[in-house]
């Protein structure tokens, strides 16, 4: 991406959608993409930043939140003494493991990425701004996360309110990817397909971010950090697994192809569900459940509960500055256009380049876990979106050719741009997300933080909608590039925008022992 703002977009498919339901990114959004935004985030999952970009909390009462079985409890952190392996200094219980095989998922969904940004562009004929539309839309599901949740938890489907949800989210993912390998022709019917796709996505990225925020709650941000990582550390290593395969098999067997190869992967999602440690709810239960008057003052209470919290002024404001961060204008998809119709880039190199990229992006995990997450959040959010606007202007020179004059090829160039704005925007994303789960008070954990990333996958949306909005108006299109540097510039340049708001955040002083922030 170019900006500190917009590049953390590319780490979320998907919250993204970022990375995300276009699965063009990784963002909340997500993958990634958007994502979370992330969205979230389409939406996973942190794409080349010369890709087309698009943009991963569950839903529940109070009531149903103390009714809820210990399963989602069993995310927690390594401990002395533990039975079982660690990753990113968490235990990897059965619970852990099924979260971390869905944001897996979520990486390795990659895999139609490319296809996807050159079905759109070669085979449906778009151009930039059609293509940022066609993203826009595809995110959708991102932005209704707490209805998914709400649904999973009053609405036992087979007597189980998480496994049941894992297993259909899986196989509707199927569903979407199998019609894009054979029916789909139109620009409507591929919008569709993707969306269903997202929201699949999206549907078990609600189920498993419940059991992450629940665990969250109460711990200091080191531990938070921990649980995050571990989700996106994931994802990651799925961008690494799928990502060469994605140019090469576009080039060597067509996008149809690579579509049909996509639709086994959500299956793993179905068949993660039977790890999910949770209490079959009895028919006598279900029907209490879903009693007449007992539902409807269930759903009003929780409508209540959900707006008295995100009403308060400590959470009301860091969410504010989410949604501005996120909706900075991007040039993604413009310069996906440049760099195939005018650059010639192919697909198996941009598959080389999302292989750089993701390794960039475990990097950038890393990064965090092991160096700023005891960092004050207002620091990280300063210093990232400077340095990302400033790295962000390099796109200037690719798009001039000066590259080429300091004796940099446009391939060089693009690989070595990529991976450090992708190791930028993944460490600069994940205080995004540790912040959301912090913010969330006992009884709401789960339905807010899926509000709070709805939010964050919306501004993601709103960036992209305005940036296919200024692709427009600068008449950048397939095959016109003129004003693409003046593009590059302002988009940039807007990024910076949020940052006198940094005092709406939290102000923490670091790591504490539980996990409590001082607000302004």
């Amino acid at each position: 991406m170019a900006s500190g703002g917009s590049a953390a977009r590319d780490a979320y498919d998907e919250e993204a959608a970022v990375r995300r339901p276009l699965e063009l990114d990784g963002r909340d959004a997500a993958a990634s993409p958007g994502g979370e935004l992330e969205a979230l985030c389409s939406m996973g999952n942190v794409m080349p930043r010369y890709q087309v970009g698009s943009t991963k909390g569950d839903s529940s009462s109070r009531h149903s939140e103390e009714r809820r079985q210990p399963s989602t409890d069993d995310v927690r952190k390594s401990k002395p003494g533990s039975r079982y392996f660690t990753a990113f200094g968490v235990d990897l219980s059965p619970d852990n493991l099924a979260v971390a095989i869905v944001y897996f998922v979520q990486g390795v969904l990659g895999l139609a990425r490319l296809a996807v940004s050159f079905y759109l562009k070669d085979d449906l004929h778009l151009d930039p701004a059609e293509t940022a539309v066609v993203s826009g839309f595809s995110s959708l599901p991102w932005l209704i996360k707490p209805l998914y949740g709400f649904i999973s938890d009053s609405i036992p489907v087979f007597g189980y309110r998480r496994r049941s949800y894992l297993f259909l989210s899986g196989l509707l993912g199927a569903l979407s990817w199998s019609l894009m390998a054979t029916v789909v022709s139109s620009k409507y019917s591929a919008a569709s397909s993707i969306l269903l796709g997202s929201l699949s996505v999206a549907f078990s990225d609600v189920v498993v971010d419940s059991m992450v925020v629940e665990r969250a709650r109460g711990e200091s941000q080191s531990t938070s950090g921990s649980l995050q990582s571990l989700c996106w550390g994931s994802s990651a290593i799925g961008g690494i697994v799928s990502a060469y395969f994605s140019g090469s098999l576009v080039d060597t067997y067509g996008v149809r192809f690579v579509f049909g190869v996509t639709a086994f992967l959500p299956l793993m999602t179905s068949a993660v569900a039977v790890l999910v440690n949770e209490h079959r709810i009895s028919s006598g239960e279900h029907t209490t459940l879903l009693s007449g008057s007992g539902f409807v003052e269930s759903s009003k209470q929780h409508i209540r509960q959900l707006w008295t919290s995100v009403k308060q002024p400590n959470i009301l404001l860091p969410t504010l500055f989410i949604f501005l961060w996120q909706a900075t204008p991007q040039s993604d998809s413009a310069m996906f256009f440049f760099i195939t119709n005018k650059l010639g880039f192919t697909p198996e190199f941009l598959g080389r380049v999302k292989l750089v990229t993701s390794f960039a992006s475990l990097l950038g995990v890393g990064l965090y876990n092991y160096f700023l997450k005891e960092v004050p959040l207002r620091k990280i959010f300063l210093v990232t979106t400077i340095i990302g606007s400033a790295l962000g202007m390099t796109q200037v020179l690719l798009v001039t050719g000066l590259n080429r004059q300091f004796g940099i090829s446009d391939e060089w160039f693009s690989i070595g741009d990529s991976l450090i704005i992708t190791v930028l925007g993944q460490a600069s994303f994940m205080p995004v997300l540790v912040l959301a789960a912090k913010l969330c008070p006992p009884g709401m954990e789960a339905t807010l933080f899926a509000t709070l990333m709805s939010i964050s996958n919306a501004g993601s949306v709103t960036g992209g909608l305005v940036g296919a909005g200024l692709t427009r108006i600068f008449g950048v299109t397939r095959d016109t590039f003129g004003n693409l540097p003046l593009l590059i510039v302002v988009c940039n340049l807007s990024s910076l925008l949020p940052l006198p708001l940094l005092g709406l955040l939290p102000e923490e002083s670091g790591d504490t022992d539980n996990g409590e922030t001082k607000n302004n």
